[in-house]
């Protein structure tokens, strides 16, 4: 029987309830108010030892696949505005408005003028809607691992995505059993991910097993929070969701030349109700389609002049992805929410230090 997560395992305390702070009721369980409850908690410990293998892991197996380390800016004049519903954080630069980054799609792209392959792991910043408080993999402040192949492809991206996933839980397996005995979780359900490929369902495949399911999930749009826990689990292993609808994702999501109205594009959803862990695709690169879909999705061109300035010039064609990090560690610890994943968590809505 898979595993769902539930929402009264692992929780800190005990704390005095506080208002406005989630509770198992919620769907999330207390969130600790002082770090010094939370980074004592010996299952905080736990996870962030966990965490650090998965890093030192990813960062050994990419370099060995011969990818490069860039460290991205954490300020800029414009950020990823595929950002599903959340706000971006404006900061004052020397009188200019700058942005603090959601995500490093766009420098990703500008960094393979430098190398053929390249990974960053960064901060991103998001004002998630307050709803999302609840979801129990959400947070206002996150990392992701995200990497970028000159010349790629979706599906040797997916490849790439594919083998650092398992990689880093073979690691994890392999140094954190009294951890992960600790959290309590069943390591047994990480097997299939070990031993057999990932599976893969288009968009238009998710959205009818989630009919038949009885969600009433949209065609034309990204497979909502409740549909990807519901289909993550029918599944026992990670498995991709691809050729999400145009219009449903950021302008730099390449659209299929043969089947027009298609991105090819994917997702690596996560088993036991996790849900999703990785967004990615091939990248568009050409400076007129680059401009259409910008207009196409309600940007407004004249804010990404460094972006396009850079694409009239000429830059590689590429695919690449971002592994959310603590969304990826409630996966493989077996956690109730990911704010369990950071040392310092920012929970949409909580004011925390």
């Amino acid at each position: 029987m898979l595993r769902t997560p539930d929402a009264t395992r692992h929780q800190a305390g005990p704390l005095p309830q506080q208002s406005g702070t989630a509770t198992a009721d919620s769907g999330q369980p207390r969130l600790p108010q002082e770090p010094p409850v939370h980074l004592t908690d010996p299952v905080t410990r736990a996870v962030i030892r966990i965490q650090g293998t998965m890093l030192a892991t990813a960062r050994a197996h990419l370099r060995e696949a011969g990818f490069t380390e860039l460290l991205p800016p954490v300020i800029g004049p414009v950020t990823d505005p595929g950002v599903r519903g959340s706000k971006q954080v404006d900061v004052d630069y020397y009188g200019h408005r700058y942005k603090l980054m959601s995500s490093a799609i766009l420098y990703k792209q500008a960094s393979l003028l430098a190398f053929d392959k390249i990974f960053c792991i960064a901060p991103c910043v998001r004002l998630e809607p307050l709803e999302t408080s609840n979801t129990s993999r959400h947070l206002a402040e996150f990392h992701q691992i995200d990497v970028e192949i000159a010349g790629a492809d979706r599906e040797a991206a997916m490849g790439v995505g594919e083998d650092l996933v398992r990689a880093v839980v073979r690691g994890v397996l392999d140094a954190h059993s009294d951890d992960l005995k600790e959290l309590g979780r069943d390591v047994s359900a990480l097997a299939p991910l070990l031993d057999g490929a990932f599976g893969s369902m288009k968009h238009a495949e998710a959205v009818s097993a989630l009919h038949a399911l009885g969600h009433a999930q949209s065609a034309d749009a990204e497979i909502d929070w409740e549909g990807e826990a519901l289909l993550s689990r029918q599944s026992e292993q990670p498995f991709f969701v691809t050729d999400y609808p145009k219009g449903s994702r950021g302008f730099y999501d390449r659209e299929s030349r043969t089947e027009p109205g298609a991105l090819r594009n994917f997702d690596i959803l996560a088993p036991e109700g996790y849900g999703e862990l990785c967004s990615g695709s091939e990248r568009e690169h050409d400076y007129g389609r680059i401009v259409t879909r910008m207009r196409e999705t309600g940007e407004n061109p004249a804010k990404y002049e460094w972006y396009l300035r850079m694409a009239r010039q000429g830059i590689p064609a590429s695919a690449g992805f971002g592994i959310g990090l603590e969304r990826f560690t409630r996966y493989v610890a077996g956690l109730d929410s990911v704010w369990q994943a950071s040392a310092f968590p920012k929970v949409p809505g909580e004011v925390t230090p």
